[in-house]
């Protein structure tokens, strides 16, 4: 069998087929040659094959972002490799980035982790920052399931004008109070 698409966000990921008394039956992801397919910490590749495969990981965490969740415990060993690449699997202890306080840092570590893993055979990917780069696009509602990343971010560095938003929110509070005692004058 091949592996499917989840046709909402376009990851790859086992078909689900029924939940019977609480266990969800899936898709058998297999090999080309039938056989059940291995994770990811079960095979050896090349620089390129690396690089190719990591990108589809990097694309499938930002799909699944923009679908509103995090994996939350993305390592190569929750990753099947078909004949066709990547298929992430695991997903039960998924969040939802929204409404999680660690979906952030939980996002960060998934990439990490992919990261890491990838870099074993390409060491240029440690030096990418996508997952900085996938959740403040996120963070920022610029991430789009078709977003070509970069792996590149640039941190801000700058020093906030802390100085210049408290004499801003002064102003606003002044403009309050005159508007506040214009409408007291008014009804007298």
């Amino acid at each position: 069998m091949r592996s499917t698409c989840s046709p909402g966000a376009g990851v790859r990921v086992p078909q689900p087929y029924d939940c019977l008394n609480g266990v969800l039956l899936m898709e058998l992801i297999t090999d080309e040659d039938g056989q059940v397919a291995p994770r990811l910490n079960d095979i050896t590749m090349s620089a390129e094959q690396a690089r190719e495969d990591h990108a589809i990981v990097m694309d499938s965490v930002m799909k699944m972002l923009c679908a509103g969740i995090v994996h939350g415990d993305l390592s190569e060993f929750n990753v099947l490799v078909d004949e066709n690449g990547p298929v992430i699997i695991d997903l039960p202890q998924a969040v939802n980035a929204a409404a999680n306080n660690n979906a952030k840092s939980m996002l960060e570590r998934d990439v990490q982790n992919m990261t890491r893993y990838y870099a074993q055979y390409a060491p240029e990917l440690l030096s990418s920052r996508y997952g900085k780069e996938i959740w403040t696009l996120f963070e920022n509602g610029l991430l789009q399931p078709d977003t070509a990343l970069t792996g590149y971010f640039e941190e801000d560095t700058a020093l906030a004008d802390v100085d210049g938003v408290m004499l801003e929110i002064k102003s606003i509070l002044e403009e309050e109070q005159e508007r506040q005692q214009r409408l007291r004058e008014e009804d007298e």
